[in-house]
This record gives structure tokens, C-alpha cells and sequence, in this order.
């Protein structure tokens, strides 16, 4: 555990000093999300429609931009061999690394997705449900990057590649997640599709790391 906790402090530290990178995502889903109003008219009952779509989709454009960087500098500098060939499993590397891009990318998104949700017109009923959904559902996110940054190391437009492996795999989080805030909005029950979203985050914690961990040994033999 001490391992884990010093990986995920070194990625933050890495991350804080990146600056401008490391608030790319958070950026990038406000400007986007502010975007909707202008296309789609400021009618306030077609916002609060289209709102918890909106919202979610964003978030997964949002946490794509910094998966390529994910363990690209390690990969690049040769720390990455060091890491495979460290006591620590790499498993628990993993982990960490989508542990830290979480609280970098994923996090932020969590807290700035009630305040576009004013914006949108979300009713009231739903900002809860929003909420408790993305924190579920962002980790996922990351972990299931994971596996498309690993898998995309050493690849020419490693970025594209994530975006193609990644996306269909976030399909199943977007569709829980929306529909946990949709059930909300309409007087009904969200935890069939919050539980739903907490089993995908269950098989996500063994499985992603997995997969990602025997993608890097391969991409360092």
C-alpha cells in the first residue's frame, strides 16, 4: 500500500506541475457543455431534456484528452521498465496511475458537472442523482483508459487509437448514467441504474488493471 500511495502522490505532483495540462479536461468540458445553449436555442424545457445526455457525453470526450499521456512519459523517459521490473505488481501500478488520473481529470469533473448543470436548466430533482452517478461512473472511465492507453503504447497517433478502443467500452457507463439522472427527473427510482453502474465499477477494479498490466509488459518486452 505505501507503494500505491507513493505512485499516486508522484502522478499528482506530475500533474500539478504540468499545469495547463492538467486542467485541459475540465476546461474542455465546460467550454463544451457552454457551447450547447448557442446551438440548440435557449429554450429552457429542450436544455433540461438534453441536459443529463449532454453532460455525460462530455465527460467522456473530457476524460479521453488525457489518457494518452497516461503512461506515454514513463514509456518515452524508460521509467516504465523500471516499473515493470520493480517488486510492486503491476497491477497495483496500474491501479494507481487510473487512481491519479481520476482525482486529476475525473474528479474535477464531478464538481464543475452540477454548476453546467444550472446552465442546462437541470431541474433540481436530478443534481443528486448526477452527482452520485458520475462518481461512480468516472472511475470507470479511467480504468477502462487504462486499457486503451496501454494497449495504444508505441503506436503512431496514439491519441486516435485510445479514442477508437476506448469509446465503445465507455457505451455501457453512459447509458447507466443517463438514465440513473433521466429516472430521477421522473419521480422514479435511480438505483436499479446506480447498482448497475457500481457492478461495472466492480468488474472494472480486477479486470482493468489486468488487461492494461499484461498490455505494458508486452509493449516493454
Amino acid at each position: 500500500m505505501s507503494a500505491f500511495v507513493a505512485l499516486i502522490g508522484r502522478d499528482l505532483r506530475l500533474a500539478l506541475r504540468q499545469g495547463v495540462d492538467a486542467a485541459m479536461a475540465v476546461l474542455f468540458f465546460v467550454v463544451a457543455v457552454a457551447l450547447f445553449p448557442f446551438g440548440v436555442g435557449p429554450d429552457p424545457e429542450i436544455l433540461a431534456r438534453i441536459a443529463p445526455g449532454v453532460l455525460w457525453v462530455m465527460a467522456l470526450l473530457a476524460a479521453l484528452l488525457s489518457l494518452d499521456r497516461l503512461f506515454l512519459a514513463d514509456y518515452e523517459d524508460g521509467a516504465l521498465e523500471l516499473i515493470v521490473l520493480s517488486p510492486a505488481p503491476l497491477m497495483l501500478v496500474v491501479l494507481a496511475k487510473a487512481a491519479a488520473h481520476w482525482l486529476v481529470s475525473g474528479l474535477p469533473l464531478v464538481i464543475a458537472a452540477p454548476v453546467l448543470g444550472v446552465l442546462l436548466n437541470l431541474p433540481a430533482g436530478g443534481f443528486f442523482t448526477l452527482i452520485l452517478a458520475m462518481l461512480i461512473g468516472t472511475p470507470v472511465l479511467s480504468l477502462i483508459g487504462a486499457v486503451g492507453a496501454a494497449l495504444a503504447l508505441g503506436a503512431r497517433r496514439g491519441g486516435v487509437l485510445i479514442a477508437l478502443l476506448v469509446l465503445p467500452l465507455y457505451i455501457p457507463a453512459l447509458i447507466f448514467g443517463v438514465a440513473a439522472v433521466d429516472a430521477a427527473l421522473l419521480g422514479q427510482s435511480a438505483r436499479p441504474h446506480l447498482f448497475l453502474l457500481g457492478a461495472l465499477l466492480a468488474a472494472a477494479l480486477p479486470l482493468c488493471p489486468w488487461a492494461a498490466a499484461a498490455a505494458i509488459r508486452q509493449a516493454v518486452e
